[in-house]
């Protein structure tokens, strides 16, 4: 019988789970999306391959827990960020700072290479719920700052932080692409109240 490593079983296989999934991330991060295997990922976390039938059914379904856990992080940090803020202008300046943080430090690079995986069809609602829950501070906002077509609006704050989000990418200094991103939704949001 394996030895647990924590104080509870409970705890034991959170622990493990997050073992598997800490192997995975590695492994997407380092070699690719595609070189989570069941395999791959067990030999990473120096455990037995059948140990990660034990928490997930598959390699897709272990990538669709890891884009889960993502948004939720990220939801998490979204959320901080805004909780004081009561201004719906001011509560969009932060999300989209915030966002653009988020590329800065790299780890929305996991996210875009988990993406290009397929996750299992049951997972799909589920991961969807999760970029809803990402997006409601931003769209609760928009119905806020008085703006009439709030579909225009979000599309306006997608383009204009997918442009600043390529530039961070590209080398580009972050605080500042990000001060310029936030200056010029705001205006053009202002603009179309």
């Amino acid at each position: 019988m394996p030895k647990i490593q924590a104080p509870t079983l409970i705890a034991h296989r959170e622990l493990r789970r997050q073992q598997l999934m800490s192997a995975a991330i590695e492994l997407a991060l380092h070699e690719g999306p595609s070189a989570i295997t069941v395999a791959a990922v067990a030999a990473k976390a120096g455990l037995a391959r059948s140990s990660v039938y034990e928490y997930f059914e598959s390699s897709a379904d272990l990538v669709a827990d890891l884009v889960i856990e993502e948004l939720d992080y990220y939801t998490t940090r979204l959320a901080v960020a805004i909780k004081d803020i009561t201004d719906p202008f001011e509560q969009i300046a932060e999300w989209i700072a915030e966002g653009l943080r988020y590329v800065a430090d790299g780890r929305h690079m996991l996210v875009k290479s988990l993406n290009t995986i397929s996750t299992p069809e049951y997972r799909k609602e589920e991961i969807s719920v999760g970029h809803r829950k990402l997006l409601a501070p931003l769209r609760k906002a928009l119905a806020e700052s008085g703006i009439k077509d709030q579909q225009s609006g979000a599309a306006f704050l997608q383009g204009v932080t997918d442009a600043a989000s390529v530039r961070i990418d590209a080398g580009n200094d972050a605080e500042l692409e990000i001060q310029n991103a936030t200056t010029f939704a705001l205006a053009g949001l202002r603009a179309l109240v």
